[in-house]
């Protein structure tokens, strides 16, 4: 099956939130950071949306509209189970795009930076 790979500038814009960037952290390695679920297997089904949002220390709402953004760019995917909505990641994309991220960057001439040119003349008073 072919996943989408989401583009280099929306893969950045997903994990430039802290709490999106922690989320996908969390969900790599759930055994390491989540207690065992009643419904739902940490690694088969992943972490339900609730322990995910307890975690992070904010509302469930707050909680889906982070889950949004990192399902909308194809590197979680939710399940339902129940009356429960439980996210894994898309490993194979999270790859994919830092392999892309790195082909970008690597392509780049490594510059010093430079000092911003200083205006002559002086004042204008």
């Amino acid at each position: 099956m072919v996943r989408y790979i989401p583009s280099t500038h929306d893969f950045l814009r997903a994990l430039a939130n802290e709490k999106r960037l922690l989320i996908l952290e969390w969900l790599l390695d759930p055994l390491a950071y989540f207690p065992p679920q009643v419904d739902g297997d940490l690694m088969t089904d992943g972490v339900c949306l609730g322990a995910i949002a307890r975690k992070l220390g904010v509302t469930q709402p707050t909680g889906t509209a982070h889950m949004k953004v990192l399902t909308e760019v194809g590197l979680v995917t939710p399940k339902q189970i129940k009356n429960w909505v439980f996210f894994r990641p898309c490993r194979e994309t999270v790859v994919q795009s830092l392999s892309a991220l790195n082909g970008r960057l690597a392509g780049a001439k490594a510059t010093p930076p430079q000092r911003p040119a200083q205006v002559e003349g002086g004042s204008s008073n």
